[in-house]
């Protein structure tokens, strides 16, 4: 056994996994980018937007914000959904945060993780203060994008069951890759800023339902800013992170797949499997929130006819969404049993005043909550659920949903990404303002920075 470990030790820190993804990361070029690709980061983009804004008041936010504001710096990049400008590094921080802080961001299940929120925070900053163009932002995401998926790829699934928050640690080394496409940096020093993220990221699992968890989002996106920044100074790490001795993946995993990451993924891109999300809650909730409100619509459960209700789950989400009896708004998101309450109960989980203590603390919403039960099985999909509804009168209903299949119809996508930016945004910033945003999106490519997009996305006025 112990040769066997050596072997495959020797094996992954003899090959140049570091070397072959930092030089892919800095040869992304606008020209070439499929068209579905284009829709894609414009939807992503406009996805982050919506969710940041509606996010940057929430306390965790406040509190960041209040600390930048009593440290001071230069004035270089916009704070969204908020007043004032920050440091590059403090708006990533910030903004990254604010992204993730309602935990309705988008989601790729290669990188077990959540990628916009750690890749687009530091990339805004920086191509707003070095006025890049909307060009040249696409196709630095998309550099970042893929060089996440590929890095969660070599890790995962270990690195995630370890209790490590790929969104954090994975993401900052997809928020350095790009970065330093925005900054042309070579894959020499690409992979410099590779190892200089992945000796700051961190990230832990057990932060669910707390502050820290959207603190992830923004701590990968400045951590992935400053290693790009660092290593366009000439600051060095080692050129091989991922695979050395005690490098990225023998410490953070049981095990490489150096196979997986270096191969061309289904289509050419990670990105065909960006999966947004319609529900405000942790995105392994979702199946159980679409099978539960299925069957309230096409039976017309009521919640006083319900006997007995049983989730049958993949046992990963155990140490994930299921948080028995949650006390807060954030620990609401992260309940297999009470968002499922949520949806027999017609609650509109869709929206974010549903995650709030009320509704924890709710007698009637308790009561079918304790009616949820949640039986965890081994080797299933972990985004795939099956529900079982027992009700009073004998009645026994199912329903099953696998909420990690990509959209088909971009088209289609698009039109409710629309409607869920207009839901957070225009209740703050009104309709015109929300209208104006959307169209500067669907230009992405065409403006020359993103200084107008970046003034919209602020408080103030309308």
């Amino acid at each position: 056994m112990a040769n066997e470990s050596q072997r495959a030790i020797e094996e992954y820190t003899s090959s140049p996994v570091t070397g072959e993804l930092a030089r892919a990361a800095a040869e992304v070029g606008f020209k070439g980018l499929p068209g579905e690709i284009l829709e894609l980061s414009r939807q992503c983009m406009l996805d982050w937007l919506g969710v940041t804004i509606a996010g940057a008041s929430e306390p965790l936010v406040e509190i960041l914000a209040e600390e930048v504001a009593e440290q001071g710096g230069h004035g270089q990049a916009s704070l969204i959904g908020r007043e004032g400008k920050a440091s590059t590094r403090q708006a990533a921080m910030v903004n990254g945060a604010a992204s993730h802080a309602l935990d309705y961001d988008d989601v790729n299940w290669t990188l077990q993780g959540h990628p916009s929120v750690a890749i687009i925070p530091g990339l805004l900053a920086l191509a707003e203060y070095r006025e890049a163009s909307g060009a040249d932002f696409i196709a630095a995401f998309t550099a970042g994008y893929e060089t996440a998926c590929r890095v969660g790829r070599l890790v995962s699934p270990s690195h995630y069951r370890r209790g490590f928050h790929a969104t954090s640690t994975v993401g900052a080394i997809g928020a350095a890759a790009a970065c330093a496409n925005l900054l042309g940096l070579d894959s020499a020093k690409t992979a410099m800023a590779f190892g200089i993220a992945a000796t700051r990221a961190a990230g832990l699992k057990s932060m669910f339902g707390t502050m820290c968890k959207p603190l992830h989002a923004g701590s990968a996106a400045e951590n992935g800013l400053l290693a790009a920044l660092l290593a366009s100074r000439g600051f060095d790490s080692r050129q091989d992170v991922l695979e050395c001795a005690q490098g990225f993946a023998q410490t953070h995993s049981d095990g490489p797949d150096i196979e997986g990451a270096l191969a061309t993924p289904p289509g050419g891109y990670y990105m065909r499997g960006n999966l947004f999300k319609f529900h405000a809650a942790c995105y392994l909730t979702h199946s159980a929130i679409e099978c539960c409100a299925r069957l309230r619509r096409d039976f017309g459960i009521q919640p006083d006819a319900v006997n007995k209700i049983v989730l049958k789950v993949d046992s990963g989400l155990d140490g994930v969404c299921n948080i028995q009896e949650p006390a807060s708004g954030l620990e609401a998101k992260f309940s297999l049993r009470l968002t499922s309450g949520f949806a027999l109960a017609g609650i509109d989980t869709a929206s974010t005043a549903a995650y709030c203590r009320e509704n924890c603390v709710d007698p009637e919403l308790a009561a079918l909550r304790d009616k949820v039960s949640v039986e965890l099985q081994s080797g299933w999909p972990e985004t795939l659920t099956r529900v079982a509804v027992w009700l009073n009168n004998g009645q026994h209903l199912e329903a099953e949903h696998d909420s990690g299949v990509p959209a088909a119809d971009l088209v289609e996508q698009r039109c409710r990404l629309v409607s869920k930016f207009h839901s957070l945004v225009g209740p703050l910033f009104g309709p015109q303002k929300s209208e104006k945003m959307v169209a500067l999106v669907d230009s992405l490519e065409g403006q020359p920075n993103l200084r107008d997009l970046a003034a919209l996305s602020q408080s103030g006025e309308r």
